[in-house]
């Protein structure tokens, strides 16, 4: 087999991935700067649900506003109550049987402050944005996905072509200016190549294909995973349970009658109150922010939990402070406690990088060095395109032209590596080989 076709299948894979999949590379890293930075934006466009007070003064316990909110917003279920350090508000989320939720905000008194519907929030606007461009479509989130790994792609072929056409060491031909734009274009590719590929990798947690299956991995292997303790997939009332602990299965409170509760949450006979579920966390040395998910039947348990990936402005925390402890809903006693020093690789992996990937694992430093490596990408792509723009002519589009030679050893092995990294990716490039595979062999053919 013919070992030299390297340079041109790199080339041409390079040239129209970049075609196809800049859209949506636009889209993923301008959300992604949006997002970067939404604890400050909506600590200065939500003042008053944030640090407000309410015109009643008048203190009552969180369990009375729990109460008040069951009372006032008539067909919503208490699924959650996040309890934030000062100067925040604390923060109840309800759910309807339509699946529509809400924020309530309680101020010092815990009195209610305001409401917020959670779709339209500044922070699940620009999540949404990021992930599924707002169609919440599984098929956009696959393809959301594959973009990711192409961009790896792009990187790895980048790199190669770099040095191939010696960019870095060649001199720009007198009077023109493509080669200036491609040399700055490799430049700007490199220098945020290793930047690039952790934050694309550390989004691994959201996607739909390759993050189920290290999810189910790590459920397979808890040593490697996440804890020893059974595995169930996610359930959307756990958002701000630390990712590392939020498909595990809860421990089950001990319950000797089986009354069935399909109203709320919060009025099973026997049940425990919040103060008391509070006062239990204390004394587990589980210091504010945390959220406390109430039962979801008779036999489930009050989970509290401190997470570095919620995503709610004002509770995150150090991944070395993450806590998901489990306390029966009906003596309050503590049944089970990860922490992160419990978790396996997999779970570390994750707990560390989802906060890398949003920006804030180590302060405003994070969030710096994300936006340069963002805003360094989108001008590595705006070069890319004006390189070949000044190469292209209205006749003749300089669109990279096939050489009907087989696929080098190096080419084949680097695509195959990529390509079980990336199981999507490798899809892609097996449904690529077969179209090359068949226009090489059909030409040969040909000219036979």
């Amino acid at each position: 087999m013919n070992t030299k076709n390297t340079f041109n299948p790199f080339r041409r894979l390079h040239f129209y991935a970049a075609w196809f999949i800049t859209p949506l590379l636009l889209t993923l890293t301008i959300s992604g700067i949006g997002f970067l930075f939404y604890p400050e934006v909506e600590n200065n466009i939500y003042k008053m649900e944030f640090f407000g007070q309410s015109d009643i003064k008048e203190m009552q316990s969180v369990d009375e506003a729990i109460k008040e909110i069951g009372d006032k917003f008539e067909g919503y279920t208490v699924s959650k109550i996040s309890l934030m350090d000062e100067p925040y508000n604390n923060r109840v989320t309800i759910i309807n049987d339509k699946g529509d939720s809400r924020y309530i905000f309680l101020d010092s008194n815990n009195q209610i402050v305001a409401s917020q519907n959670t779709k339209y929030t500044y922070s699940n606007f620009m999540r949404n944005f990021h992930s599924s461009l707002f169609t919440e479509s599984t098929f956009i989130r696959y393809l959301v996905e594959l973009t990711a790994c192409w961009a790896v792609f792009l990187i790895v072929s980048g790199i190669y072509m770099t040095f191939k056409k010696k960019l870095l060491v060649n001199k720009s031909k007198k009077g023109t200016n493509t080669f200036k734009f491609q040399k700055i274009h490799a430049i700007f590719g490199l220098a945020i190549a290793i930047p690039l590929i952790v934050i694309v990798v550390t989004g691994i947690p959201w996607s739909v294909f390759m993050g189920s299956h290290i999810s189910q991995f790590g459920a397979e292997h808890p040593e490697l995973g996440r804890t020893e303790l059974r595995y169930n997939p996610p359930q959307s009332d756990v958002d701000e349970i630390p990712w590392a602990t939020r498909s595990i299965s809860q421990p089950a409170s001990n319950h000797d009658n089986h009354h069935h509760s399909s109203n709320t949450y919060t009025n099973i006979p026997g049940q425990q109150t919040l103060e008391g579920i509070m006062k239990e966390s204390q004394n587990e040395n589980i210091p504010r922010p945390y959220s406390i998910v109430y039962p979801s039947d008779e036999t489930g348990v009050f989970t509290v939990s401190k997470g570095s990936n919620t995503g709610v402005t004002g509770l995150d925390v150090s991944p070395y402070e993450e806590t998901t402890a489990y306390f029966d809903q009906y003596s309050g006693k503590l049944i089970a406690k990860i922490n992160f020093d419990d978790y396996g690789i997999i779970g570390k992996w994750f707990t560390w990088g989802i906060p890398l990937h949003e920006g804030h694992l180590f302060g405003i430093a994070n969030k710096i060095i994300n936006l340069v490596v963002c805003i360094a990408f989108l001008v590595a792509i705006a070069l890319g395109f004006a390189s070949w723009m000044k190469r292209a002519k209205f006749d003749n589009l300089d669109l990279p032209k096939r050489v009907n030679k087989p696929w080098s050893i190096g080419l084949i092995i680097t695509l195959l590596i990529l390509g079980i990294l990336m199981p999507l990716f490798g899809i892609s490039i097996l449904v690529i080989f077969i179209i090359e595979s068949i226009l090489y062999y059909s030409k040969k053919n040909n000219y036979a």
